[in-house]
């Protein structure tokens, strides 16, 4: 009888505890859930004012940013096109430098050399956004400024810019992203099978044809995740490209000064009253629905890759 009873205060006591960790996980979901209910609406209420003010044509279309201007101009389409090429451009750089240093790390580095080269990516992830911007500062933008002098020699129409460029961005972003890309991938690659590999190279491939034939597709869905997020890394930045951009209202094109739309609300969010200021949360909800729209675009392409690949 003791036993028995004994038993039963048992699954009493786990049956609590289960529940009690069930309401636990269930409320941490929801709390994520309204909190991403929150922001957008907040966006939303705070974003579209000035859209029926202004008009969403002349916000979206307009290519002339004069906020105190006389009459006023609140055109961003230079600043999207800014940051889509931005961002392209830096995950075109970025990500095939990081897979392939991924690559190396998981299958080809020697350990001593991987025990140099894993912490000094993971030094690179800790480091703040301010420091990079600031090395882009002092190292690269007057690099950019010898080039653009040899280029732009004797041109009475270029504006020169000091090396704050597109060009300056894009390699500061590309760098950014390297340890989001380098460790995801790293993990993914390290977490495929090894009958996978040994299987391959049974069959006589060699191990360069194994890691790009076999062991690259096999990890594919944890790449993809990486460039996700370093997508998301490269389109919120804007610390280190305000200090290297130059933050000037251009065409986006490779020695202009450019602005993002992250660097468009920290550059004048402080000083900015009334229609200006309702006009850069705009910014913000387009910031918003454009990093919404990539991530949900970007993961059903990457689950219709994945389905296509298990038929």
């Amino acid at each position: 009888m003791q036993k028995n009873t004994s038993i039963l205060s048992d699954k009493k006591k786990r049956s609590i505890a289960e529940k009690t960790a069930e309401y636990i996980f269930t409320g941490c979901g929801l709390l994520a859930v309204l909190a991403v209910i929150s922001i957008t609406a907040y966006m939303l209420i705070s974003g579209t004012p000035a859209l029926f003010k202004v008009g969403i044509l002349e916000i979206l279309f307009g290519n002339v940013w004069k906020p105190t201007g006389d009459p006023a101009s609140f055109g961003i389409l230079y600043v999207i096109l800014t940051s889509i090429v931005g961002t392209f451009l830096a995950i075109l750089i970025g990500v095939p430098i990081g897979v392939l240093t991924a690559v190396f790390l998981a299958e080809t580095a020697p350990e001593r050399l991987a025990k140099i080269v894993r912490p000094a990516v993971e030094l690179l992830a800790g480091i703040p956004s301010v420091i990079y911007g600031l090395l882009g500062l002092l190292l690269l933008n007057p690099l950019m400024y010898q080039l653009e002098l040899k280029i732009f020699a004797g041109s009475e129409t270029h504006q020169f810019t000091g090396g704050a460029n597109l060009i300056s961005a894009v390699l500061v972003l590309a760098l950014m992203i390297l340890p989001t890309v380098i460790n995801i991938s790293e993990s993914a690659l390290r977490a495929v099978p090894k009958h996978l590999k040994s299987a391959s190279l049974a069959l006589g491939a060699t191990h360069i044809q194994t890691i790009f034939k076999v062991i690259l597709p096999a990890a594919k869905s944890g790449i993809m995740t990486a460039v996700v997020l370093g997508c998301g890394r490269a389109i919120g930045e804007a610390m280190a490209i305000t200090l290297v951009s130059g933050s000037s209202v251009n065409f986006p094109l490779p020695f202009n000064s450019v602005r993002f739309l992250t660097t468009a609300i920290v550059a004048e969010m402080s000083y900015s009253q009334g229609l200006h200021r309702e006009v850069l949360f705009t910014i913000g909800l387009v910031l918003f629905v454009f990093i919404m729209l990539i991530n949900t675009a970007l993961t059903r392409l990457f689950q219709r890759g994945g389905m296509e690949d298990d038929e």
